[in-house]
């Protein structure tokens, strides 16, 4: 009878169903391919990372400064590799998958720990999900993929077990790719206050000197628990990456010319054209590079809130894309380098799987028509649109001064068709609060894209209502909804992409947001103090890339010292670079 009693204790504790165990038999830990073999440690690199977030907390702040930094500061349970996107080991030193494919059992790394040298446990796996999915967190789009299950079971000190209410693809990488934090250090406080300091870690970096509303370092750990893995060599370089947080991206940008920031990446034509000339660039002092690689293409466009008047009719937000003159701004601005914008999807569609949605094109007669169809007529006394007694006017929530000669062209279009446009300015933790409080009527949002792409967050109509979260548009369709829950139990990825074309096609035609335009590659400046892999950046990486592969090369900064006293030119880096090309030499 005891025998009978134990077995059944152990078989209690079994995924339901025979299970397929990984990382596979023939797994082993290798070096990191993209990172450069003759990278060493030391040195900082000054990064330029915007406006200073409102927390370090990636759970509270859904921001790419937070990411960034939390990311180095705290671990998933599974890692990706960084070519074959295979799922590897991080915490989790090997884990199961129920066939019903419902099942994740992830067994903890024993040698993982914290940084006060206590082991990693399925208690602070445990915690971290309940605090995330506590209604009182303000955790919001972080629930997405989480409520997928239930509570997670605690097998035994180093064994957690997740079990979904629904088969999912993401499910794994849900389940074993949010950040774990120690339960010891943060459980009995308000989670919602918990913004910059972060006593106990588990990642490659720590905090180091804040500078409020300045400045943030992050220091290298040398006891960092995973540090003499194969995969670690050759990457996390810098001893010190000190974030530079600006209001004014122009700020930054004369801060770089004068060394104060090592590495710039270009957001605007003008800049990459016009600005990023004279003898630094001559000399090569400066590095000037376009970098194309496999980085999934987002998006970026006037967003328009689709919960209340006047954006709440389709043909209102119609009309507003053709008032936007994105050509005009393409030739007279940005010189144009600028394909426009006519997916949300855009690297999903190739010569195999064209794009059907059609270009909207600036057109004033178009919009008037629609507008009229709406309700909206002039009146012939003032000039300006009304309708129920109440002209059309509008407020363009922003955050960045660099986007006012685009919200002025379009303004002065707006306003010849009897539209009023005010520019409302906040900084960037207002900006974000309003957005957070659906507090806004339109706004300039752009978007990362991720690998495997996922639609739920930013369009499922569930997601319309939570605060801080994707779907700021409030967008809502049952036929994307059914989409979106059909592309859930899909595992072959080009089926799944193939549904989620039809979703961007859905979606383009209710038009809530004003799409603008992109580029399919990374403009990078840089000091040229620094040594890189051949292929500068990772296969799928932007510029963050660098602070995990790059490092600071003394020769080639006395070099650069040496060259600026002389006032000599350095050699030539490539000023384009292939990763294709390259890595596959």
């Amino acid at each position: 009878m005891k025998k009978l009693l134990v077995l059944l204790i152990l078989l209690a504790g079994m995924p339901p169903l025979a299970a397929d165990t990984f990382p596979p038999a023939q797994w082993r830990d290798a070096p990191n391919p993209i990172a450069g073999p003759d990278a060493y440690v030391g040195g900082e690199i000054s990064i330029f990372a915007g406006q200073y977030p409102k927390s370090l907390n990636y759970y509270l702040d859904n921001s790419t400064q937070a990411s960034e930094i939390f990311g180095n500061l705290y671990e998933t349970l599974l890692s990706i590799h960084p070519v074959t996107l295979a799922d590897e080991p991080s915490l989790a030193a090997r884990w199961q998958i129920s066939k019903d494919k419902k099942t994740f059992t992830f067994y903890l790394d024993k040698t993982a720990r914290w940084s006060d040298g206590s082991p990693i446990t399925a208690e602070d796996v445990r915690w971290t999900y309940d605090t995330i999915m506590n209604p009182k967190n303000l955790t919001g789009v972080h629930k997405v993929s989480l409520e997928t299950f239930h509570p997670p079971k605690i097998i035994d000190r180093y064994t957690i077990q997740f079990t979904a209410r629904e088969i999912h693809w993401r499910n794994l990488r849900a389940a074993g790719g949010f950040q774990i934090l120690p339960k010891k250090a943060f459980a009995g406080k308000d989670f919602n206050k918990i913004n910059f300091e972060f006593p106990v870690i588990s990642g490659r970096y720590k905090v180091g000197q804040i500078n409020e509303g300045v400045s943030i370092k992050l220091e290298r750990r040398d006891d960092y628990w995973d540090r003499k893995s194969k995969r670690a060599q050759n990457t996390s370089n810098f001893q010190t990456l000190k974030y530079n947080f600006m209001a004014d991206r122009n700020n930054a940008w004369e801060s770089f010319k004068k060394g104060g920031i090592d590495l710039f990446p270009v957001y605007t034509a003008r800049r990459w054209i016009k600005d990023a000339k004279g003898p630094k660039f001559d000399n090569n002092w400066i590095v000037k590079q376009r970098v194309y690689n496999h980085r999934p293409m987002g998006f970026q466009g006037f967003a328009m809130n689709m919960r209340k008047a006047p954006f709440d009719d389709v043909r209102v937000r119609k009309a507003m894309a053709h008032l936007v003159d994105r050509e005009k701004m393409n030739r007279t601005i940005m010189y144009n380098q600028y394909f426009m914008h006519k997916s949300y999807y855009e690297h999903l569609y190739s010569k195999k799987h064209p794009c059907p949605n059609p270009v909207i094109r600036f057109d004033k007669q178009k919009a008037r028509e629609l507008l009229k169809q709406a309700g909206w007529i002039a009146n012939p006394k003032t000039g300006w649109l009304e309708k129920n007694g109440r002209s059309f006017a509008f407020r363009f929530l922003t955050r960045d001064p660099t986007s006012d000669k685009f919200i002025a062209i379009f303004a002065e279009d707006l306003k010849d068709v009897g539209i009023k446009l005010t520019i409302d300015r906040k900084d960037w933790a207002a900006w974000v609060r309003d957005m957070d409080e659906f507090n806004y009527q339109m706004t300039w949002a752009a978007w990362s894209a991720g690998i495997f792409p996922d639609p739920e967050g930013m369009w499922a109509s569930k997601e319309a209502r939570r605060k801080s979260g994707n779907n700021i548009t409030g967008f809502e369709s049952k036929k994307v909804d059914a989409l979106i829950e059909k592309q859930k139990s899909i595992f072959d990825v080009q089926k799944r992409n193939a549904i989620v074309r039809e979703v961007d096609q859905l979606i383009y035609k209710e038009f809530p947001y004003i799409l603008l335009w992109n580029i399919d590659y990374k403009r990078l400046l840089y000091w040229n103090k620094f040594g890189t892999p051949e292929w500068v950046l990772s296969k799928f990486g932007d510029e963050s890339a660098a602070y995990a592969y790059w490092w600071l090369d003394e020769d080639s900064a006395a070099d650069l010292a040496q060259a600026q006293i002389d006032q000599i030119a350095l050699p030539p880096r490539d000023a384009t670079i292939y990763f294709d090309e390259l890595f596959a030499q």
